[in-house]
């Protein structure tokens, strides 16, 4: 081979290595913003947003509530694992994270995002100012980001947590189409005429599709045997103590009795 197709053939595969190069630049560049406008879609198909205004006092607030719908929470799980370029373990690492946080295997779990300009807001105790209505039932949180119960102003956000099940575990969604979440206007400056704030989602219109059959969820479902199994393993235990002492009192009891009779 000659010095001249040496030089062709070298500067061929630096060509080569730049076009490659620009192709997957390319690909990242647009893969990026597929997802993400993908996570704004979602985010809009469950998220609510109220805006308050009170002019006379200069107060405003809006406030997004965001249902925690599978499809939601796949969407998330998913622009993030598009922006940090991360592997199928490490997305399902994350997810496995995630619904862990979330617990929405036990929780309905709504995220509020707050916008407050004027007055600060004054929620405090935050549990007794939100219920979800499930059904012609309502529900107060079984937790709920503490920051809600501080005197906050600006933006601020966190997640509340609504129980899943009844006391006989029974699924409190099982069969239905709406649920409604609460505000106590009072407790908005901007809102003047208090009285309630709403929220309403068509849940019927979630599709868990991948989220409820990946690895994640079968871990989780194996987290919770393993609660279940260590809840059973303590009753138990509490049940042989119980049956030793009937067992204990019924030897000393017969034992009264023979004594008695041998009196006779």
């Amino acid at each position: 081979m000659t010095t001249s197709d040496k030089t062709e053939n070298t500067g061929g595969n630096a060509m080569r290595r730049i076009a490659t190069g620009l192709t997957l630049l390319l690909l990242c560049l647009f893969a990026l913003p597929a997802w993400a406008g993908r996570f704004e879609e979602v985010a809009r198909q469950w998220g609510r947003i109220e805006t308050l205004a009170d002019h006379e006092y200069a107060n405003y607030t809006d406030i997004t509530a965001t249902y925690c719908s599978a499809q939601y929470v796949e969407a998330l799980i998913q622009a993030e694992a598009d922006k940090n370029l991360w592997t199928a373990d490490e997305t399902d690492q994350y997810r496995y994270q995630l619904l862990k946080t979330l617990n929405l295997q036990e929780q309905v779990a709504i995220h509020l995002a707050f916008d407050n300009r004027g007055s600060a807001l004054r929620m405090a105790p935050f549990d007794k100012q939100v219920k979800l209505w499930i059904g012609k039932k309502s529900y107060e949180p079984v937790d709920y980001d503490r920051r809600f119960n501080f005197k906050l102003n600006g933006k601020f956000e966190g997640y509340v947590y609504f129980p899943r099940y009844d006391e006989k575990g029974n699924d409190l969604l099982a069969g239905i189409k709406t649920i409604r979440f609460d505000i106590d206007g009072g407790v908005i400056p901007a809102r003047k005429s208090g009285g309630r704030i709403s929220f309403l989602w068509d849940i019927d219109k979630d599709d868990p599709g991948a989220l409820y059959t990946s690895k994640a969820m079968g871990r989780l479902e194996i987290d919770r045997l393993l609660k279940r199994i260590e809840k059973l393993s303590g009753e138990r235990k509490d049940l042989q103590a119980r049956l030793a002492e009937i067992e204990q009192e019924i030897r000393e009891i017969s034992a009264r009795v023979e004594e008695l009779q041998k009196q006779e």
